[in-house]
């Protein structure tokens, strides 16, 4: 499949809420749902582009000027495992070492719950060379452990 990175970008809640709402294995808690959209308008965003459509997106949120996170990222369905997530990484990696930033975070469901769709959401995160830090059931709640998994970079 054909594509390119735009980014980083903002205003991008329009583009990004059809692909949240594509993914509802993920994003199917309406509170967090109208959060994510609501916060990519003000955080920095990528979007993986073909000719037709958005494939997928990958937002930032900075908290120090040592520290930064992948807020949230989608890809649509029919775009899973053909490289947009990965593209999508490698441009929000470069741009974040152009912005000296040395960590990156990620915090996605833990690895005592048994949700298939999360198992290969880590192995993703894994395969981008995160690590896990801890699992947390404090951050959420304890019916969805919140693994913080992160990144020298």
């Amino acid at each position: 499949m054909t594509f390119f990175i735009e980014g980083p970008l903002s205003n991008q809640a329009q583009v990004c809420e059809p692909i949240l709402r594509s993914l509802p294995e993920w994003f199917g808690i309406d509170s967090a749902l109208s959060q994510y959209i609501t916060d990519i308008d003000t955080l920095p965003t990528f979007l993986a582009r073909s000719m037709e459509e958005v494939l997928g997106f990958l937002t930032l949120r900075q908290h120090n000027r040592y520290a930064a996170e992948i807020y949230v990222m989608g890809v649509r369905p029919g775009s899973h495992r053909q490289g947009t997530g990965n593209v999508l990484f490698e441009a929000a990696q470069a741009w974040l070492r152009w912005q000296q930033i040395e960590y990156l975070q990620v915090k996605t469901l833990g690895p005592s719950h048994p949700d298939i769709n999360y198992a290969m959401t880590r192995a993703f995160y894994l395969e981008m060379g995160f690590r896990p830090l801890e699992e947390l059931k404090q951050i959420w709640d304890a019916d969805n452990p919140c693994l913080i998994l992160i990144k020298k970079l």
